[in-house]
This record gives C-alpha cells, sequence and structure tokens, in this order.
C-alpha cells in the first residue's frame, strides 16, 4: 500500500487527511496537538465568549471514519527526502521514530513574530494556540481582579489598559471583544471599578486597520472601533515591552504607555519545520521563513513531497495567509495524492470577513463589500459553516445565541492563580 505521511493537523493537514480516504492508502498524521483547533475563534475564548472545548476536536474523533488513517501524537524533528523518511518525537513515550513514506505532505503552519525580540513574547501573549487563548484570559480576568483591589489610581488605570499589537483581523477583532467584555459584561459584577473605564489600544504601525482591505472599508472598521470605545494608534511602532507597559514611537517621537495586559497580533513567520525542509531539499525560504514551493505545491525537484499552507510560498503567486488558503490547499493536495497527478494549484477567492463587535463587522464576499449587521450575520454563518464537528457547531450557535441575548460571556473561568 502507498505510504502517505501528513505533518500537521492544522486546516490544510486535516483537509489533505480527510480527503485520502481510500483503502490503497496507509495514511499517517503527526502533530504535536491531539486536537484540531479552529484559530480563527481563538480570540473568543480568550474573550470569555467561548470555551476551550467548542472550538477544538480530538483528532481521533475527527478522522474516526478514514480506517485508514493512523495518527500520531509526536513532532517532527528531522527529514531525509533522498531515504523518503521522517524522524519523529514521540511526545507519548518518549523517543524517536522513523516513518518512511511514499508520499509527504507537510502543513506545519505559523508562529507569531516578535521581529527579532523574542524576549517580549513573555509579555505579550499570542493567540496562534489554545494555550495562549487560555493564558490570555486568566490575564484579562486578572486585570479586572487585580484593578478592583488596587487602592493607587494611576496602579489600578495600568490594570485597565489593554494594548493589543497589530491591526489586521486577529487585532481587530480582539480589540472589539475586549472593549465589549468590559462595556457589556462585566460593570454589573464589580462594586469598586467601573470596567467601562477600561482603555483598549489598538496599535498599528502602518496608517490604517485592516490593511489588505478596501480603504472603505478600513475606515468603516476603524469608526465601528471607536464607537465600542477601543482608540486606534495608527503610524505607531513598537519599540519595547516589560512587565508593567509598552514603548511605542510615533512621528519620531517616543512616549510610554503603563499597561499591564499587552497581547501581540502583528507579524507572523513560518514554523521552523519550514526552514527544516528546505533545508532537506536545497529549497529556498522567503522572508517570513516559509518554503517556496511550485504551483503543484510541491518542493523543487521532489514531486513526492508537498509543502501547504502559512509554511509554505507558492512561487509566483502572492497568498493570504487564511484558513480558506489552507483548506483550500489540503483538499488540493489530496486529490493529487488520490489522482496520481501534479496540476496548479488555483485559489478561489470567495472573500474574507472582519467581525468587531456585535452586529459590527466589515468584509467582502464575492468582491461585494459588506459592513456592519449584513457583515456580522454573514461572518457568523460562515464560521459555523466551516466549524469542525457537528457537536461543537451546535454548541458555539447556542452559545452566540445567548451572549446576543443577554451580552453575557460565561466562559470566564480563571485557571492560573
Amino acid at each position: 500500500m502507498p505510504r502517505v505521511v501528513v505533518v500537521g493537523g492544522g486546516f490544510g493537514g486535516l483537509l489533505a487527511t480527510r480527503g485520502l480516504n481510500r483503502s490503497d492508502l496507509q495514511v499517517t498524521l503527526v502533530d504535536r496537538q491531539n486536537y484540531f483547533l479552529f484559530q480563527p475563534l481563538a480570540y473568543q475564548v480568550a474573550t470569555g465568549s467561548l470555551a476551550s472545548v467548542e472550538i477544538a476536536l480530538p483528532l481521533r474523533q475527527a478522522l474516526r471514519r478514514r480506517s485508514n488513517v493512523h495518527v500520531v501524537l509526536g513532532e517532527a524533528a528531522a527529514f531525509d527526502l533522498d531515504a523518503r523518511t521522517v524522524t519523529v518525537r514521540d511526545l507519548a513515550n518518549g523517543g524517536d521514530e522513523t516513518l518512511t513514506y511514499d508520499v509527504l505532505a507537510v502543513a506545519a503552519g505559523a508562529q507569531y513574530s516578535y521581529f527579532g525580540h523574542e524576549e517580549w513574547a513573555e509579555h505579550a501573549h499570542e493567540l496562534k494556540t489554545l494555550e495562549g487563548a487560555l493564558d490570555l484570559r486568566d490575564e484579562i480576568l486578572l486585570a479586572f481582579e487585580a484593578a478592583d483591589v488596587e487602592p493607587d489610581e494611576a496602579r489600578r488605570a495600568a490594570w485597565l489598559t489593554f494594548v493589543v499589537v497589530g491591526a489586521g483581523p486577529t487585532g481587530v477583532e480582539m480589540a472589539g471583544q475586549i472593549a465589549e467584555l468590559a462595556r457589556d459584561a462585566l460593570p454589573q459584577e464589580f462594586r469598586v471599578i467601573d470596567t467601562r473605564r477600561a482603555r483598549v489600544l489598538l496599535v498599528e504601525a502602518g496608517p490604517r486597520v485592516l490593511a489588505s482591505y478596501s480603504k472603505r472599508l478600513s475606515a468603516s472598521a476603524a469608526r465601528q472601533l471607536r464607537s465600542l470605545g477601543v482608540e486606534p494608534l495608527l503610524g505607531t511602532s513598537v519599540v519595547g515591552v516589560d512587565a508593567d507597559g509598552v514603548e511605542v514611537e510615533s512621528g519620531g517621537e517616543r512616549r510610554r504607555i503603563e499597561a499591564r495586559t499587552k497581547i501581540w497580533a502583528a507579524g507572523v513567520a513560518a514554523s521552523p519545520l519550514a526552514g527544516l525542509l528546505a533545508s532537506a531539499a536545497g529549497a529556498e525560504t522567503d522572508r517570513a521563513g516559509r518554503v517556496v514551493v511550485s504551483r503543484e505545491l510541491t518542493l523543487p525537484g521532489h514531486p513526492d513531497v508537498f509543502a501547504f499552507g502559512d509554511m509554505a510560498a507558492v512561487e509566483g503567486m502572492p497568498l493570504p495567509g487564511i484558513a480558506p488558503v489552507a483548506m483550500q490547499q489540503g483538499r488540493h493536495v489530496a486529490r493529487s495524492i488520490r489522482d496520481g497527478s501534479r496540476t496548479p494549484f488555483v485559489y478561489r477567492d470567495k472573500g474574507e470577513l472582519a467581525t468587531i463587535g456585535q452586529s459590527l463587522a466589515v468584509g467582502v464576499v464575492k468582491r461585494v463589500p459588506v459592513t456592519g449587521f449584513v457583515a456580522w450575520a454573514l461572518w457568523l454563518g460562515v464560521h459555523i459553516f466551516y466549524l469542525v464537528g457537528f457537536e461543537n457547531r451546535v454548541l458555539v450557535l447556542t452559545r452566540w445565541a445567548f451572549a446576543y441575548v443577554t451580552r453575557g460571556r460565561n466562559a470566564r473561568v480563571i485557571h492560573r492563580r
């Protein structure tokens, strides 16, 4: 039986594995986690709108009907493309295991880049992982708790200041959610502080929020953010981050913002596996560390090795680092493996949506710009449709319906003390 090894259980890897449901293929899926994470909704876990189990699904459960698929909880450590082997570090029992393949498909995703200041990661949390979302939820909720017992006004203000770095879709969505949490969900629950006095600062080095959108939609998003109380700081770069605040620079002037909670949603870099794979193949990487692949999504000189998703840059085809791209690439890779074909990948852009708050959103659907409630309703429908697992769809839809009526957020449990 032809042996297929898929590395990465994110959008691309899971869709590729699901598409290989053929009895004459022996498929092994390798991932560091035992679950698939619906990462576009991680920020809702961080702000107490959703519980972690509602956006995560065990990989074995997601693939239980694929009798030809074997799931391995492990981490790819080395590639030997001449011998057609992958060395996998076993995360369950320890030690290394060597997997032999006829076809290799790698979709290891990406991580946030701190622009050479990795020490900032200790103080500015990320949202690429479930652990990051849960840590950030604790940070946000603990900030309100600390402010409630802080007698010093300046220190209390620092606890109630939230800085989100990066005004892309994730940063915009995160800033809007924190503002709604402080304005709608918490005021009736605290007796000392007025949570509505919380400041949410959205720091962006560029001239506008949602730079990948049109200027009209970008301006609409900025207005909607301000209506929630978010303060966009445009043309402002972060030059320092520590436990007590951030230092920013704008117009050649530096100033300090005292803020105990910082969220990093700025640049991204490819998974380290991209560099590892490129080195094994003698392939190039781009400035973001992504391995450069052909339009067929294969490595140069290695038609049996696919690389796709956020870790790969398709030669001559700039693509956004969003879930629909990885999903379409995953399906394309599955078809290529099933049919033995190597056809160019074609991305079908169905649009993009970013939610800002309840009934507030912007986006483009089939080149038609939409804003406000219409965009928000479309965003809800798209995310419910693509959420993996029927039970998760029901739970999330129910949770959102309840929150719409009550403006409540019940997933606000602090795990770390």
